[in-house]
């Protein structure tokens, strides 16, 4: 792995624990020589960890469409800032650019770009590792959630495990370089008795 694409909230949050994460998965990624590709703001946990980044002297990428760059919210002090015409083309601009992907915390965006790559992956659009940083159990009932799908035979075992998860960076990113993909000749079907 070269990059991760880091999805995360575009605010900080109330629990400080998420900044401090933040801040130790950029010192992480800088000592693996790991290019941050992110959604490119300034703000929240999104600018923590861009900040963290390059002042550690770390590679960032960020894309951000451009009606929110014209808020004055994308971070001018990335090493590349790709401006784009919709969040669609951002998306597959970050996908295309990252060989991982770290979900951190965060709202409604963070769980649409983590479940889409996700769902790429399980159709074998890419064979890239994806992860949660699952700062203080923020997503330990989401984890609840995808066991409940597969224990309903609703998603398969082998694609709930291609979703790696740690509370601890590190530990995380190397997960992520250990990472097989499954490779799935079948659509779930039933369990037979």
């Amino acid at each position: 792995m070269k990059s991760i694409a880091v999805y995360c909230g575009s605010s900080a949050g109330t629990n400080p624990n998420f900044i401090t994460q933040a801040q130790a998965l950029a010192k992480a990624m800088v000592a693996q020589s790991l290019t941050l590709v992110y959604g490119g703001g300034r703000v929240g946990l999104m600018g923590t960890i861009a900040d963290a980044v390059l002042a550690q002297g770390g590679q960032v990428i960020g894309v951000i469409p451009d009606f929110l760059d014209a808020k004055e919210l994308a971070h001018k002090g990335c090493t590349e800032l790709h401006v784009v015409k919709s969040m669609h083309e951002r998306k597959l601009m970050m996908a295309d650019r990252a060989d991982g992907f770290i979900a951190m915390p965060g709202g409604y965006g963070t769980l649409e770009e983590l479940f889409e790559v996700l769902t790429w992956g399980q159709l074998g659009l890419h064979r890239k590792p994806v992860a949660l940083l699952n700062v203080d159990g923020y997503y330990d009932m989401l984890l609840q959630a995808l066991d409940r799908m597969r224990d309903d035979h609703l998603l398969r075992a082998e694609n709930r495990d291609q979703l790696l998860q740690s509370a601890n960076p590190e530990d995380l990113l190397a997960q992520m370089a250990a990472y097989q993909p499954v490779q799935l000749e079948k659509w779930l079907t039933p369990p037979t008795t």
